[in-house]
């Protein structure tokens, strides 16, 4: 067979759809919801009939059938009014929970605890983001000195959008901090445009830049220009290819961005995603291509004797980066390393044979370091919580610095040669917290924090163990109350990502109280394709490996019923994006494990993933469904194609942006559409299949607080009606 994809059209046909005999169940929102055997509920009104248009694909051989391919032409009137339809059908299931009223008065409360973010030292001017009450968005602060009062340089609700759908994407401040480099785009698309503001007058310059997602943005330590990546403009590639060709360039302040000097691209590789830095001192130009989860190269570059760009680490299966200090580039990587270790290398004689080790592999994994003062603080995960040590530039360790129980530090900020750090800290029952360190003394102060009004005292955090599919420990953090009976009984929330190597560590989510303190138990897992132990740990849940993921997040559910926490009856399970695949697989693989599943912007159908938006990027962490060997283990998880039609499928909520440059909304959608035409199993009722496409929306959805917090209103009335909460 010559082709690899062979496809065939089944005529239109319009099937009805077997109406969804399921029940919700009207609670009553009291000071504490237990559990009990609900009356016989209504019936859950007939979802829309979706039209059936089967395209018929061989791939490697394999007859794949796939009823709801127009659905991906999401710019139809069709499909948009398709869309409108399941909307207002989700609003019709979620709007009959009597004590949404209720639920929203409580989360406005706890919406009004601020947060905290992104911080960032310019010279001793501090750099941060902050969200009070009164703000839609996070705002971006400004204190002149560590203890002058804030002041507002940027806050997004004031950009001109009467429905605060502007967002602001990314911020960099120059150097001085005099200047700021930020991008901001409508609608959740993050397809930002860049801007340059005058930090003390508040006034624009007239530099805009388009195309700017993510940029990676580096200035030069004089503020005359930076360093950025860009996408191309409509035109300049195929539409097809418009989320690819990342091209790192240069920008001269008050220059055409149309004639700005390339610096690095790769046209044998128009899926890699590359970003520039420049040295403190302005000497050296070090570029990262970065290639999926795992891999990254780096090369650099004596910005004064020109020249090109030199290879420092290429063609490894490793991660690394580091700052530059004084000629010497101090890089943190997994090369021959799995848990990392941190060379001293100089730059005017960076051959391999010439690395200096300075900070050896250990136990736990290196995550990440930062220059301070004229020290380097490190940070590692130590059973999936943060531990940060002070090092020398030798490499000897210094102090430990002290950490609350349970945490993560979410951010530092440091600039070289000052004597003051700053950490931001949180976990699942604190919110962020920053504290200020001082490198000469070691002393930790609080130096901002947030008022939050709950009462923390009824609860803990435990660190627990399971046993996945094929023995290997798998940790899980349980947050509940101290007093909670064992018997089974307790709504809970499962939540995992697994994925990208991303680590799931300990951080607070205000509307989590509002479980909490309604009789739930959230469980955070730390599974295989994440970073939590190491680069092993993220390959042994990647490319041939990804159903260790799914094992791992099943056997936790297993766990947490057989140890009494919760019953399948009482279990709901929730992820997004790289989640959402592992909510869909868990769905398709363990209907019977779970009664609800909330499923955000997620990955479903895997056989034709790469072929929406710009997920070619992603195939060096699932594979290529386009090479024969490894469409095979993508398609036999892939959920889309898994769906369990004999069994009993637990209720399960999608969700989609309109907007979402990163995942296509058609898989939700065409995920939505095939379960809801699955008849009931037998006698048992069917449970509701929900999707809410947010308008205005990208991959994180809403940006706006009062959109999400309509948006928990509806997750939280979802999880009651079909978990049989009760007064």
């Amino acid at each position: 067979m010559s082709g690899r994809w062979i496809r065939s059209a089944v005529p239109s046909r319009r099937t009805p759809v077997s109406p969804a005999a399921m029940t919700i169940f009207i609670t009553v929102l009291a000071v504490t919801l237990v559990s009990a055997a609900p009356p016989t509920p209504p019936p859950v009104p007939t979802p829309p009939a979706t039209r059936v248009e089967t395209v018929v694909d061989t791939v490697h051989g394999v007859v794949i059938a796939d009823p709801y391919r127009w659905l991906e032409d999401f710019e139809t009137e069709e499909v948009q009014a398709w869309a409108d339809a399941q909307n207002a059908y989700t609003d019709e299931v979620l709007g009959a929970v009597s004590v949404r009223g209720a639920i929203d008065a409580r989360l406005e409360q706890l919406f009004e605890i601020p947060a905290i973010g992104t911080l960032w030292d310019r010279e001793g001017r501090l750099f941060f983001m902050r969200r009070d009450p009164w703000n839609e968005q996070m705002v971006l602060y400004l204190r002149e000195s560590y203890d002058a009062e804030p002041r507002v340089v940027l806050d997004p609700d004031q950009l001109g959008s009467e429905d605060a759908s502007i967002s602001l994407d990314w911020w960099y401040p120059s150097f001085d901090g005099k200047l700021l480099a930020y991008g901001t785009s409508e609608g959740g698309s993050e397809m930002s445009l860049l801007r340059i503001m005058d930090v003390d007058t508040g006034e624009h310059l007239t530099d805009e830049i388009p195309n700017t997602r993510a940029s990676g943005l580096s200035w030069l330590p004089d503020g005359t220009g930076f360093y950025y990546a860009r996408f191309p403009s409509q035109g300049e590639v195929p539409d097809e290819e418009l989320f690819y060709h990342r091209k790192v360039y240069f920008h001269a302040l008050g220059d055409d961005w149309a004639n700005d000097p390339l610096v690095y691209e790769d046209p044998d590789n128009i899926y890699t995603w590359p970003s520039a830095a420049v040295s403190r001192d302005g000497r050296y130009e070090l570029v990262y291509v970065h290639q999926g989860g795992g891999r990254n190269d780096i090369l650099f570059r004596d910005r004064a004797a020109g020249g090109e760009l030199m290879p420092l680490i290429v063609g490894e299966e490793a991660r690394s980066w580091g700052p530059v200090i004084e000629g010497h580039i101090y890089l943190m990587t997994n090369l021959d390393a799995p848990k990392g270790q941190v060379f001293r290398i100089d730059l005017a004689d960076p051959v391999r044979e010439n690395w200096e080790l300075i900070i050896p592999e250990g136990e736990h994994s290196i995550s990440w370091l930062r220059d301070a003062g004229d020290r380097l603080l490190v940070h590692t995960l130590e059973n999936a919580e943060s531990a940060l040590r002070e090092y020398s530039l030798a490499g000897e360790m210094l102090r430990d610095i002290p950490l609350p129980e349970h945490c993560s530090v979410g951010d530092v900020t440091a600039d070289w040669g000052q004597d003051d750090a700053f950490l931001l800290v949180s976990s699942y029952l604190f919110p962020p917290t920053v504290y200020r360190y001082e490198i000469s003394t070691g002393e930790m102060t609080e130096y901002m924090a947030v008022e939050a009004p709950v009462d923390r005292s009824p609860y803990l955090t435990e660190q627990v163990w399971c046993e996945s599919k094929d023995g290997t420990p798998v940790s899980m953090f349980v947050t509940r109350r101290k007093d909670m009976p064992m018997d089974g009984s307790n709504p809970t929330m499962l939540n995992g990502y697994g994925g990208f190597g991303v680590a799931q560590t300990p951080g607070f989510t205000r509307n989590v109280y509002w479980w909490l303190e309604h009789g739930g138990i959230i469980a955070n897992t730390n599974l295989r394709g994440g970073s939590e132990y190491g680069e092993e740990w993220h390959q042994d849940g990647m490319l041939a490996n990804k159903q260790n993921t799914f094992d791992d997040f099943i056997a936790a559910a297993e766990w947490l019923v057989e140890k009494g926490y919760t019953s399948p009856e009482k279990l709901a399970v929730w992820g997004g994006s790289n989640g959402g695949l592992l909510v869909g697989a868990f769905v398709t693989q363990r209907p019977d494990l779970a009664a609800a599943a909330i499923c955000d912007v997620p990955l479903l159908d895997m056989v034709r993933y790469h072929m929406l938006l710009g997920a070619m990027i992603w195939t060096p962490e699932y594979g290529n469904p386009d090479i024969p060997e490894e469409f095979e283990y993508i398609y036999e998880y892939s959920p889309y194609h898994r769906i369990n039609e004999d069994a009993t499928q637990p209720a399960v909520y999608f969700t989609a942006g309109e907007s979402d440059s990163r995942v296509h909304p058609a898989h939700a959608m065409k995920m939505t559409a095939r379960m809801q035409a699955i008849a009931p199993s037998g006698d048992t009722p069917a449970r509701p299949i929900l999707l809410r496409l947010e308008r205005q929306a990208g991959h994180g959805l809403a940006a706006r607080m009062t959109a999400i917090r309509k948006q928990y209103v509806d997750y939280y009335a979802f999880l009651m009606s079909q978990l049989g909460m009760t007064e």
